[in-house]
């Protein structure tokens, strides 16, 4: 883990734009976003961070990370230019999906955004957090 990234955690609905996809496009704009929370979290990311893939409604779990390869700019999908969104890279699928009941049922994660904050999109996740989620995961958090 690098002291100078940040994490987040992005929910994306898998029968609109799921894990598979994101692998296949390999860098795609995470657009779509239209809560002002949410947006805040997107204009705070930088390139380089890392986000938790997090399959909302369908499956309910985290399935992979991704990377920040383009910081906040005007998202096209909206009608004016007061929403932005990200480019998002794949880098690796979870070895072991994360549900959010296991999340729920770690005292350790109650103060998890997403546990906190459930119906928002794009949520920050600390660094104590997301090394606690990758190795739920089975994913090695060594750089």
């Amino acid at each position: 883990m690098s002291a100078d990234r940040s994490y987040w955690l992005v929910k994306s609905e898998p029968d609109a734009f799921s894990w598979d996809e994101q692998v296949i496009n390999d860098i795609e704009p995470w657009t779509g976003v239209r809560n002002h929370q949410a947006k805040k979290n997107l204009a705070t990311m930088k390139q380089g961070d890392l986000a938790f893939f997090y399959h909302s409604n369908v499956g309910r779990e985290i399935v992979g990370i991704v990377e920040i390869a383009r910081e906040a700019y005007p998202d096209p999908t909206a009608d004016n230019g007061a929403w932005v969104c990200v480019d998002m890279k794949a880098v690796a699928p979870m070895p072991r999906s994360v549900t959010l009941a296991e999340i729920k049922a770690s005292p350790e994660l109650s103060e998890l955004a997403l546990v906190r904050q459930s119906r928002l999109s794009v949520v920050p996740v600390s660094a104590d957090h997301w090394e606690i989620l990758c190795r739920m995961g089975g994913m090695d958090t060594k750089e």
